[in-house]
């Protein structure tokens, strides 16, 4: 397709809606999968630490 200015080119023959909606949604896709799976891979290493800590805790007290 050939744009003969700026605002045809962001107009996408009609589609503009479609076309930079689907741009802005991969986009937040982009940037927020990447915090949300940090976030949930440091609560699972809390959760596995904590898990950790209370198998020592209950094989101490099962020896005592």
């Amino acid at each position: 397709m050939i744009w003969n200015s700026f605002g045809e080119f962001l107009a996408m023959g009609g589609y503009a809606g479609y076309v930079w909606g689907s741009f802005g949604a991969t986009a937040l896709i982009m940037i927020v999968e990447p915090i949300l799976a940090r976030r949930r891979q440091k609560q699972t290493i809390a959760r596995l630490r904590r898990q950790m800590r209370a198998d020592t805790r209950s094989s101490l007290e099962s020896n005592e």
